[in-house]
């Protein structure tokens, strides 16, 4: 067998390279998170620090001293956040991905510059770089006021209701279903932005990371209110955001949603009046 034919061969089976090389992605970052993500104890372990204090202790019951931010804390901080997003967002990316690399392999095969895959995806959660950083400075704004407690969980129930109604009401707004829409048609998606060459890729990528960002934002803030580091929380928002992408009853799932935690926090609202 040939150099050439060898390598011909390679990228015919481009698409499970990638699909190889977006798994090992994907565990690495559960891995990551599973082990505490830089936090000095496991996930599972502040699992069991997370939740809601009880109404009679209060925003002062499980409360915890400010962290000492520094620049480095606030480096594990965003690594961490950034991670968790990886390992959420990335299965439900996968599709458009693929069929990114499809669409590439049929513009080499015309003679057409050829961008690799890699670069779409790292674009994209490029976007995802930037909601963290976001993630990180209210992390940095609830830690240093006392509204955090050991499990990472907002202490206040005001603001914990605050935090459900928002993520309700949003999910019944139409700029989430016109984001979740383009998320859930990546052909749709690739015919109607697509961009040649390398700058192509990359506007792609950041693209269609902005809509998803649209799409999940304040499902992830939701952490905050569960537990940043809640497995239960991460695992079923991650399972959530995979199931409103992929299937067709997405839409009417998010309007159920919203409406289940919109009456959530309502209650909630009032159980902190009482």
């Amino acid at each position: 067998m040939t150099i050439d034919s060898a390598v011909e061969g390679l990228l015919r089976r481009d698409r499970w390279v990638v699909l190889a090389m977006l798994s090992a992605v994907i565990v690495a970052s559960w891995a990551y998170v599973l082990a505490g993500a830089g936090m000095g104890m496991s996930a599972f372990e502040m699992t069991r620090m997370s939740g809601m204090p009880q109404p009679a202790g209060g925003m002062a019951d499980m409360a915890m001293a400010p962290a000492a931010w520094s620049p480095g804390y606030a480096a594990v901080m965003f690594v961490m956040w950034w991670v968790m997003m990886v390992a959420m967002m990335l299965p439900g990316a996968t599709p458009m991905i693929l069929l990114y690399a499809a669409v590439q392999r049929r513009q080499r095969a015309q003679g057409n510059p050829y961008v690799p895959t890699s670069l779409f995806a790292a674009s994209y959660l490029l976007a995802w770089a930037g909601f963290s950083l976001a993630a990180v400075a209210l992390h940095w704004l609830l830690d240093r006021a006392g509204l955090l407690s050991t499990g990472m969980t907002v202490t206040s129930y005001l603001i914990g209701a605050a935090i459900l109604i928002a993520a309700g009401l949003y999910q019944l707004t139409p700029l989430k279903q016109a984001c979740l829409r383009h998320c859930r048609m990546p052909a749709q998606y690739l015919a109607e932005q697509w961009r040649p060459g390398p700058g192509g890729g990359v506007a792609m990528g950041l693209r269609h990371g902005a809509y998803c960002l649209g799409c999940c934002w304040f499902l992830m803030l939701l952490l905050f209110f569960g537990g940043i580091m809640n497995l239960y929380w991460i695992a079923g928002l991650a399972l959530y955001v995979l199931i409103e992408k992929l299937l067709p009853v997405g839409h009417w799932l998010d309007y159920a949603v919203g409406v289940l935690l919109l009456g959530a926090g309502l209650w909630l609202a009032l159980a902190a009046a009482m």
